[in-house]
């Protein structure tokens, strides 16, 4: 099946799944500092993810797609801080660690079949 649009791209769906969790998780959070940290680094991977979808080359889409994960990794290593200064529950921090695995997962076989492939999607 060819993708479209970067809506149907299974990596961009659990991207904006973690922004919603962010933003839920940071909603109250008075440290302004950390709150945007973490909401800027989720809405990168979304946003990566679609800005490559709709470069012109596969080459082009992978460079965005290391950037959505390295992202991603970024939301992973907040976590972390949150949990050790008391910002996430132990159930929040586990939650958003495991979203944060499984999507990099997803961005790394995407890579993996866009280095394997000669059309764009």
């Amino acid at each position: 099946m060819k993708i479209e649009s970067f809506e149907q791209i299974e990596s961009w769906k659990e991207a904006r799944k973690l922004v919603q969790n962010v933003y839920a998780i940071s909603r109250d959070r008075r440290d302004f500092g950390f709150k945007d940290q973490i909401q800027r680094a989720s809405i990168s991977v979304m946003s990566n993810i679609a800005e490559g979808f709709d470069r012109g080359s596969n080459k082009e889409f992978i460079q965005f797609l290391v950037i959505a994960r390295g992202s991603v990794s970024e939301v992973k290593s907040l976590a972390y801080a949150g949990l050790d200064v008391g910002y996430f529950t132990p159930v929040l921090f586990e939650t958003t660690v495991k979203n944060c695995t499984e999507l990099s997962s997803m961005i790394n076989g995407f890579i993996r079949y866009l280095k394997n492939s000669d059309r764009k999607c």
